[in-house]
């Protein structure tokens, strides 16, 4: 299995003596976790552990609550990634970052924001490739093109490309030559990602949209076909843009590495 460049860095830290042993084994363990009240238990060790950035779900949370957790989140770790985030929480986060002189990065075309107090991951070697159908699948397709940024992959894109117009595909291919895995944003029937799993060698992740209307409407036709694919591709949950970017965000750092 190929080394986690984050534990690689914390080894790295200790050996300059940048972190103490406690720290380094913290870090090494990825095990901590921060317990804010009885509102959440942050999973502080999980990049370490697993390469998945820390990301909060704002949707379902008051501002207040997003602010507090990402308060803590980062002045633990460094940075936390809110993802689904409301005009409201992002005032909330604003204030919050003024406060603490935390960083704020504003995806709006993907309603997330990253707080931090340092710069962005240094890029890898990984290429992931994102293509949209349409331009309301553009929404989840740029949820995922952050996490798969977050995690030091070279992002390309090529949008509103879908099989109405197939003519558009093939100089949208052409620009994404020397990714290692390709994500496929489709919503109404969902064809695609079929379609270009049979043009490219690399793999394919489905992504279903929540659009489209009446029968199987709201992504269901677009998930139904997917799964039903006779080309080989893997298939993420409706609207599921997080678990696509890091799902083959994964898969670009290991081949990356080679």
């Amino acid at each position: 299995m190929p080394s986690n460049h984050r534990v690689e860095e914390v080894l790295s830290g200790f050996k300059e003596g940048r972190l103490t042993l406690k720290d380094a084994v913290d870090e090494i363990v990825g095990l901590r976790i921060e317990i804010i009240g009885n509102l959440a238990n942050l999973d502080m060790g999980r990049s370490a552990r697993c390469g998945v950035p820390e990301v909060m779900l704002a949707e379902g949370k008051s501002p207040s609550q997003v602010a507090e957790i990402a308060r803590k989140a980062v002045r633990a770790s460094g940075r936390i990634i809110v993802s689904r985030i409301s005009s409201e929480h992002l005032d909330a986060v604003r204030t919050l970052c003024q406060d603490e002189g935390f960083l704020l990065s504003i995806h709006e075309d993907a309603a997330m924001a990253v707080i931090s107090t340092g710069p962005s991951p240094e890029l890898g070697s990984g290429v992931v490739a994102i293509i949209t159908a349409g331009t309301s699948d553009i929404r989840v397709a740029e949820e995922a093109r952050v996490i798969a940024g977050e995690m030091g992959c070279r992002v390309k894109t090529a949008y509103d490309v879908g099989a109405a117009g197939i003519h558009r595909l093939f100089p949208a291919l052409k620009e994404c030559l020397g990714a290692h895995v390709y994500i496929v944003a489709a919503g109404r029937e969902g064809t695609l990602p079929a379609v270009v799993a049979g043009l490219v060698d690399c793999p394919v992740i489905g992504v279903p949209v929540s659009t489209g209307y009446g029968y199987m409407g709201q992504g269901r036709a677009a998930l139904a076909s997917m799964l039903q694919s006779c080309s080989v591709i893997a298939v993420v949950n409706i609207d599921a843009g997080f678990v696509a970017g890091a799902f083959a965000a994964q898969i670009a750092n290991m081949v990356g590495e080679r």
